[in-house]
């Protein structure tokens, strides 16, 4: 069974930074994309950031570009989601999400199969 666990998230003030952890486990393939994908109230899910474990490549929306950093660890199977100089308009769910695509990343609207549980982050100002 494919499972994502995330891990982190909170409650923090503007300006400060936070990290989310997302590991695999059960998938076979050493070859797929992890998004990060945000929802909040009332608001459609949006993509935020993507990295490819076949090449690394990285994707990130313009919202985002400087502040996140995605990265990735193959031997653990374990993404992570580095978020700085948060801003209120941050605050949702985070869900990683994983794609079975191998592709470099130039998007981050991918179809993906299987999801993490999600984890909130609230940004008070």
């Amino acid at each position: 069974e494919v499972q994502l666990v995330e891990f982190g998230g909170g409650l923090v003030q503007a300006g400060g930074s936070l990290r989310l952890s997302c590991v695999v486990s059960g998938f076979t393939f050493d070859d797929y994309v992890i998004g990060w994908l945000r929802q909040a109230p009332g608001k459609e899910r949006e993509a935020v950031s993507c990295i490819s474990t076949t090449d690394g490549s990285t994707y990130y929306r313009d919202s985002v570009k400087d502040r996140f950093t995605v990265s990735n660890d193959n031997a653990k199977k374990t993404a992570h989601l580095q978020l700085n100089d948060l801003k209120p308009e941050d605050t949702a769910t985070y869900y990683c999400a994983l794609s079975m695509t191998v592709a470099t990343m130039t998007r981050c609207n991918w179809e993906y199969d299987y999801w993490g549980q999600g984890a909130q982050i609230t940004v008070s100002s």
